[in-house]
């Protein structure tokens, strides 16, 4: 077996594979949704080589044996020496998703290989392609072949693989189809990360800069046609606080909100995948038959039931209690959301089942005390969706949009499961010594001594303790 730097090294050299075969990689993602090749080097390649490349550089450090002696170590365990090994799991069932295969599958199961498991990818429909490609580079860096294996795409190889026994189940997917796997891993109980869908905030405080808050939100509502797990699906702000002078009149509606409609106006229609049009579609029509408004007044329910063919969506006026805003799109839809107060903002974040990520866009002292009150997995400030990609950072969700995390240190570690092994050295074993009548005391005593709240309680203790440790000698 491989030691973990030459585990580590070895992942890093498949960089090299992945940007020589960058061409093929690019045309294999080419699809309805990857609108423009840039999309799939900026988001998937770049991103995973960096990765790649930290496992190499940082990886070793973050598996290493971690020890624990002398430094610390409670009075009772005196004599004890102790170190924290990681181990894998065994074999890794990573489960691919259709948005990102590259970047997603890409460091997962790079992750995987590096803390020492055998892989086995079972891509999405509609990747196997890129997934042949990726598991390639892999190969052509080294990788053995019977320590990766690519499954086909459907679901009953993800079946029969955890049937026939896996140690850890991961998955990118939507929450049902978390749920399904986890009915299935529950009566092996099979350890499983889950990195599920998002319904993303964008909380905008009142003196945002309109002009990064119009280019972000674009960005993330029209990157990969809408097909992002974190994109910004409800946009919070203030109502009637949306200039920083109040000595200014009040405009109806903040003046971000007109040019990032006419922005959105002037977008190109986007192909929403097949999985999720009618999810879609039916969201959308829902939330207009009860009373919201499309900003963007191009919605086709049954073009985009027939052919994907979407034009953005900004709702407005959705009543609050609507599914839609709890509800996961992979479409390029999103609603606007007037708000009283900014606790008001931050309690509608953390009320809604799904708590991926959020976005705050405002000065940087009060929206880092904003993000400081979101409980979800990741916020940015004042940018979206493209800080989550660095490769030191963990990710993963929280309530329906998941557990676990993949990526960064914790995500490295979380492909591990630790072992600790203790060794006692010399005569001292107070525990297998014969119970005495002061024991109760002594032991008090130590405690006291070493726990007292102030000096009087710890020299209380120290008396207790020479009291029992006098009633010992006298017996003898």
């Amino acid at each position: 077996m491989r030691s973990n730097r030459a585990r580590c090294r070895l992942i890093g050299a498949a960089r090299h594979e992945v940007a020589a075969a960058a061409d093929r990689l690019v045309a294999a993602s080419r699809n309805e949704q990857r609108r423009e090749d840039v999309e799939t080097v900026a988001s998937e390649l770049i991103p995973l080589c960096d990765a790649l490349g930290w496992i190499a550089r940082r990886g070793p450090k973050v598996l290493a044996d971690r020890r624990v002696g002398l430094s610390g170590r409670p009075l009772w365990l005196w004599g004890v020496g102790s170190r924290v090994e990681r181990l894998p799991w065994g074999r890794v069932l990573i489960l691919g998703t259709w948005n990102y295969p590259v970047f997603l599958s890409g460091v997962q199961l790079a992750q995987a290989l590096a803390g020492g498991n055998t892989v086995l990818l079972k891509p999405a429909r509609g990747s196997e392609a890129v997934s042949e490609e990726l598991v390639n580079a892999f190969y052509r860096a080294g990788v053995p072949t019977d320590a990766l294996q690519l499954l086909d795409s459907s679901t009953e190889a993800a079946k029969n693989a955890i049937d026939d026994g896996v140690e850890l189940v991961v998955l990118t997917g939507a929450a049902k189809t978390g749920q399904a796997v986890l009915h299935q891993t529950a009566d092996s109980l099979t350890p499983t990360i889950m990195e599920l869908s998002g319904v993303d905030a964008v909380v905008v405080l009142p003196a945002a800069d309109p002009e990064r808050l119009v280019n972000a939100i674009g960005f993330g509502l029209l990157f990969n046609s809408g097909a992002t797990c974190i994109g910004p699906r409800r946009v919070m702000y203030l109502r009637g606080r949306n200039l920083p002078d109040e000595d200014l009149k009040r405009p109806a509606e903040p003046t971000w909100l007109g040019e990032l409609t006419e922005k959105l106006q002037s977008c190109p229609p986007m192909i929403v995948h097949p999985a999720a049009r009618e999810a879609v579609a039916d969201a959308v029509a829902s939330a207009l038959a009860a009373g919201g408004v499309d900003r963007i007044g191009r919605f086709d329910e049954s073009e985009v039931r027939r052919s994907g063919r979407m034009h953005p969506v900004v709702l407005a006026d959705v009543p609050r209690d609507h599914a839609i805003l709890q509800t996961d799109l992979f479409a390029p839809v999103m609603t606007l959301m007037e708000m009283d107060s900014r606790d008001e903002m931050i309690a509608e974040v953390n009320d809604c089942p799904y708590r991926l990520a959020a976005s705050v866009f405002g000065p940087r002292h009060e929206a880092e005390q904003v993000a400081a009150e979101l409980r979800v997995g990741s916020v940015t400030i004042n940018d979206l969706v493209a800080p989550t990609a660095d490769p030191r950072l963990p990710f993963g969700g929280r309530g329906s949009s998941g557990f676990g995390v993949t990526r960064g240190p914790e995500g490295l570690l979380a492909m591990t499961t630790p072992r600790v092994i203790s060794t006692r050295s010399g005569r001292l074993a107070p525990h297998l010594v014969s119970r005495r009548d002061s024991d109760a005391e002594l032991l008090t005593g130590v405690m006291q001594w070493d726990h007292g709240g102030n000096f009087r309680a710890r020299i209380a203790g120290l008396r207790r303790l020479a009291s029992a440790v006098g009633k010992r000698r006298r017996v003898k």
